[in-house]
């Protein structure tokens, strides 16, 4: 077990604004903030969840007989190894990033004989190894704690903080009703009913989680990060041990302020009066039936009167 390594993992249910948090931290001095979605979940992660969530959201498991480099080449990673080997046609082509996979599996493969295969060290050499490998990263020389965001991770919150003592898990929540109303415009979307199931249980976890770990699982609302991101993230800096800083109050990637979060994700302004309108492209039908399956999580977050305001 890895007991020096300060992880802070964000998780978030799609379109709930995950990506949006965490480019809003990007930029502070004290941390190592992962280029995109830190998938590091592998395709042995096996359990009741599995036929829910894609399994580079998890957190991950490997074989027992596995080496080191094996190990690497299980963690999904989509994101980052498509931009690094397939840059053509990654989302991401636009924004230099002086990066190799197979550099970062070199560092890995060292790290790991140093100190032992196991769930905790081969996360935390990954992370390592992320940075080490990146070239053009904008260092401050105070960086201290590692920043990663795979969406629905909270459902395995308390594998991470079992596995890494010096870890805290960020949830982030948005009301229902922009959630799904963004996640319509993809592709192929999820039905109404299963992107619902995916909601509640995001909130479920988080919540039991919350009373297992207490100090250690923190939840923003999407909405007070868009309203007042320096007060509602500066307090979850506070909470970890660091200092809060200006540059909580912009979405940067590598430092740089972004004029929109996508292709990050599917919020391109963070405001919150976009984010209001979002919830307005919803029928009247579609925002009852969500009201119905959240039914249970309004009062929690104080959404039930979102709509009427």
């Amino acid at each position: 077990m890895d007991s020096d390594f300060r992880l802070l993992m964000l998780g978030a249910m799609y379109e709930n604004g995950g990506n949006t948090t965490h480019r809003f931290l990007d930029g502070h001095p004290q941390m190592f903030v992962y280029p995109f979605e830190s998938q590091v979940g592998t395709r042995m992660v096996n359990d009741a969840l599995s036929s829910v969530f894609p399994t580079k959201y998890r957190w991950p498991a490997f074989a027992l007989d596995a080496t080191a480099k094996q190990d690497y080449a299980a963690i999904i990673d989509e994101e980052c190894k498509v931009r690094a080997r397939t840059p053509q046609v990654s989302k991401f082509r636009h924004m230099p990033f002086a990066f190799s996979d197979e550099e970062r599996c070199q560092i890995y493969e060292r790290d790991v004989r140093e100190s032992g295969r196991s769930r905790a060290n081969n996360v935390a050499a990954f992370f390592r190894a992320t940075f080490d490998a990146w070239k053009d990263f904008q260092r401050t020389g105070e960086q201290v704690v590692y920043v990663g965001y795979s969406p629905i991770i909270v459902v395995d919150a308390d594998k991470i903080l079992t596995d890494l003592p010096q870890a805290h898990v960020l949830h982030v929540v948005r009301n229902p009703w922009s959630a799904y109303a963004d996640t319509k415009k993809r592709p192929v979307p999820l039905s109404l009913k299963d992107y619902m199931l995916g909601w509640t249980l995001n909130q479920y976890h988080a919540l039991i989680f919350r009373q297992q770990f207490p100090g250690r699982l923190h939840i923003v609302r999407t909405e007070d990060v868009l309203a007042d991101p320096f007060k509602t993230l500066g307090a979850v800096c506070q909470a970890i041990g660091l200092k809060p800083t200006d540059s909580l109050r912009r979405p940067t990637w590598n430092g740089k302020e972004l004029e929109e979060i996508y292709p990050w994700g599917t919020i391109r302004t963070a405001t919150p009066e976009a984010n209001r309108a979002t919830a307005n492209e919803l029928s009247a039908e579609e925002r009852e039936e969500i009201s119905v399956y959240a039914a249970g999580y309004l009062d929690v977050f104080n959404y039930k009167n979102f709509l009427d305001r």
